[in-house]
């Protein structure tokens, strides 16, 4: 089972509307609400992908109710911690007149002392039945920022891989607790090691560097021209066909997902890199978030190439 982490869950809105314009009055053109959050793509995409998956965090309110009930239809169990304060939201506006996406995202509202306790003691029985875990994404006030190497260091305990797909100070202090795949930027890779990540070789040596602090596996996003995989045996590139993109929003969380289903199967490198780079493809080509339909997996798989440029 691969239980998935978001301490700060959303109502996703998406509005698609002509183009959008500033200062004015615009009509939205449909309006889509999905359950939303950086790890509940993960589980959503992970689910679609066969695995069994568990979704957990915090969910509180009106919002949090709705969360879980959407959740529920997309077949992702959940066990959430219920919170105070409401569940927040965030908005994603899709122009169809230049495919550009602008989004809006509302802070989350804080939790106490005794909530971030009570999901401690809940993700300690949640490990025991876990084979993969991932944490993803950013969290509401009064979660401190070396909470997620708390995380980590319990899913070490009971040999458990994690993932960790953050930023920032939560980044910063995440890796110190050697997550076993982190998925950062090039942007993230500059502050994390304050080096330059502009160019394929430079991102390449910045990957290294974490690989060689202990992280086993260590990926990069390049967007549209695939992603790259450093790792024990060596450093591999996966390139997708071409495609013609919808929405690029949760692709990332795609990818993560593939290769948290990687990890669990525990498939060698080029298949990983493989099959995340095909299903983040496929979420590209479809409208709603962190999601993907199977045909288009189905038809871009075959075309994405994988080659291993370094050998360790």
């Amino acid at each position: 089972m691969i239980a998935t982490v978001t301490l700060n869950v959303a109502i996703d809105k998406a509005y698609v509307i002509e183009r959008l314009r500033d200062r004015t009055v615009m009509r939205v053109k449909t309006c889509s609400n999905t359950p939303g959050g950086k790890g509940l793509n993960v589980a959503k995409v992970a689910k679609l992908m066969g695995e069994e998956v568990l979704a957990c965090g915090f969910a509180g309110g009106y919002n949090g109710k709705s969360v879980m009930h959407m959740l529920h239809g997309c077949g992702v169990p959940n066990r959430f911690v219920e919170t105070k304060n409401e569940t927040r939201c965030c908005i994603n506006i899709l122009s169809e007149e230049d495919l550009g996406s602008t989004e809006f995202l509302e802070p989350g509202a804080p939790v106490d002392e005794a909530e971030l306790a009570q999901f401690t003691e809940e993700f300690r029985e949640i490990i025991k039945i876990a084979d993969v875990v991932t944490i993803s994404g950013s969290v509401p006030k009064g979660v401190p920022e070396d909470y997620y190497s708390v995380l980590i260091s319990l899913c070490h305990e009971h040999k458990v891989p994690v993932c960790l797909d953050t930023s920032g100070k939560l980044l910063e202090a995440g890796i110190r607790a050697l997550p076993d795949l982190i998925k950062p930027n090039t942007d993230e890779i500059e502050d994390l090691l304050h080096v330059s990540a502009k160019n394929e070789a430079e991102i390449i040596a910045g990957a290294m560097r974490l690989h060689e602090m202990g992280i086993p596996y260590v990926v990069v996003s390049l967007g549209k021209e695939g992603a790259l995989l450093v790792c024990r045996e060596g450093v591999w590139k996966g390139i997708p066909p071409e495609i013609k993109t919808v929405n690029t929003v949760g692709c990332g969380d795609s990818m993560l997902a593939a290769f948290a289903v990687g990890l669990k199967k525990k498939l060698p490198p080029a298949d990983m890199m493989r099959e995340a780079v095909a299903v983040s493809a496929a979420n590209a080509l479809s409208m709603a978030t962190g999601h993907f339909e199977k045909e288009d997996y189905a038809a871009i798989l075959p075309g994405v190439r994988v080659e291993q440029i370094r050998i360790q």
